[in-house]
């Protein structure tokens, strides 16, 4: 199993980013999904899930900015960022639950390397 990430980089605040997740080795089928990130000196977050009931999670600091989504046929996820601050910089991480699972931490069976996102002033 292998998630992989992309789409990071660097973006001035106010701008738009968004990020892709492959994943190979498992289908999405039954599993919840969500992006994580770590932020220098911080403990990773939880910014945004995709149960696999479909119900959405957003962390309060990214709702109405951050949407997260999925493709089955690609077996792809996304997260479409927009109205990047300066304090979104940080490494985002994609990940998979175990079957049936939530979106926390916890839950996450799979996990991508990360992609560093870099928001300037």
């Amino acid at each position: 199993v292998q998630l992989q990430a992309f789409g990071g980089g660097l973006v001035q605040a106010g701008g738009s980013q968004r990020l892709s997740c492959a994943a190979s080795g498992l289908t999405f089928s039954s599993r919840s999904m969500g992006w994580f990130r770590q932020a220098p000196g911080k403990e990773r977050e939880s910014v945004a899930g995709l149960y696999w009931s479909g119900r959405v999670y957003y962390a309060d600091s990214v709702k109405g900015r951050y949407t997260i989504s999925r493709d089955t046929a690609k077996n792809t996820m996304y997260l479409q960022m927009n109205s990047l601050k300066p304090e979104d910089t940080a490494v985002y991480y994609c990940a998979v639950s175990k079957f049936g699972g939530g979106v926390r931490t916890d839950d996450m069976e799979y996990w991508g390397k990360g992609t560093q996102v870099t928001v300037s002033s």
